[in-house]
């Protein structure tokens, strides 16, 4: 068996950077052992003074837009050529049947995963739905602690993911793709009002010329939305992860947003808002998991079900019925 650390022991080795325990706490916080999960909090109460010092970037966009290997070049950028210590948690696709992911980022981030200066953390999306769950946000918090300079956030992006990624960022970054038909088809008003930038990816083998269309017509979409509450003016861009271009213009326009924001004092408000809605999350999470642990429930759940499923009894009446109990 693993060896079990101790409250201190997991503190100090977060602080010194030390890798191998940073792992052993995500892993701690994705657990859902009632043991783990109070040695968990303790340690997240512990080193929480120490977060909140990162830029905080989410990524999503469809799946064949490239992301891991957007991110690769973005981060490599970051760690070579800035001097940054980079995370990145990335949530993979996972198993209906074993429950483990099916991708496997660090396999398709080679050169990233080896740099000193980087820390790569695949986890299951698991039934969480878009894949970002509380244990995303806890990671993200002992990231932080670990000293990183920036945290990039990787969705599936299935749908969902985007709220949820969007809800624990300081800046979201949309992937879309050119010559992949009528762009503004791609354009949905939800992912686009929560976009701080978008950029287009594989502008390159001779696809630069859709790339600059796809482009002028997405800044084009973006000027008829309300302006944000950020009052910042969404940026679009094209990039190759393949050739590096316009991938340091990407991290660009983060840094002037960060700039910006921090003067406004909209930054830290959002930061404050963030951890409203996480209190929220986490409080509508235990409500549930203790609901269900409760032997009466338990005991009456399986009629309860069967009569739903028959038509018996509607779903209204039957959650009536469960939460009278």
């Amino acid at each position: 068996m693993a060896k079990r650390f101790s409250v201190s022991e997991y503190t100090d080795g977060i602080l010194s950077g030390n890798r191998v325990l940073l792992s052993r706490a995500i892993t701690l916080v994705e657990s859902t052992l009632p043991s783990d999960q109070a040695l968990a909090q303790q340690v997240l109460d512990a080193v929480l003074p120490h977060a909140g010092r990162s830029v905080r970037v989410g990524i999503t966009g469809v799946p064949g837009v490239g992301k891991s290997t957007f991110i690769e070049a973005l981060g490599l950028h970051l760690v070579r050529e800035q001097g940054k210590r980079l995370a990145v948690l990335a949530v993979d696709p996972s198993s209906q049947r074993s429950g483990g992911s099916i991708l496997g980022d660090k396999t398709r981030m080679n050169q990233l995963a080896a740099h000193p200066q980087a820390f790569i953390r695949p986890s299951p999306a698991g039934r969480s739905l878009g894949g970002v769950t509380r244990s995303t946000r806890e990671a993200l918090v002992l990231c932080e602690a670990a000293g990183h300079d920036v945290i990039f956030v990787e969705t599936v992006g299935v749908g969902q993911s985007e709220t949820a990624v969007h809800g624990m960022v300081d800046f979201f970054l949309l992937l879309m793709l050119a010559g992949a038909g009528d762009e503004l088809q791609g354009i949905k008003k939800g992912i686009m009002e929560m976009a701080d930038a978008v950029t287009i990816t594989k502008a390159d083998g001779g696809n630069e010329q859709a790339a600059r269309r796809a482009r002028a017509e997405y800044q084009n979409a973006l000027h008829l939305f309300p302006l944000a509450p950020s009052a910042w003016s969404p940026v679009v861009t094209t990039s190759s992860a393949v050739s590096g271009a316009g991938v340091p213009e990407v991290w660009a326009v983060v840094e002037q947003y960060v700039q910006q924001t921090q003067q406004s004092g909209y930054f830290q408000r959002r930061r404050q808002e963030q951890n409203l809605h996480w209190l929220h999350e986490t409080i509508r999470e235990a409500l549930e998991t203790r609901f269900y642990a409760r032997p009466d429930v338990a005991a009456q759940l399986p009629a309860i079900r069967q009569q739903v499923m028959d038509g018996r009894k509607s779903a209204f009446g039957a959650a009536e019925e469960l939460l009278g109990l």
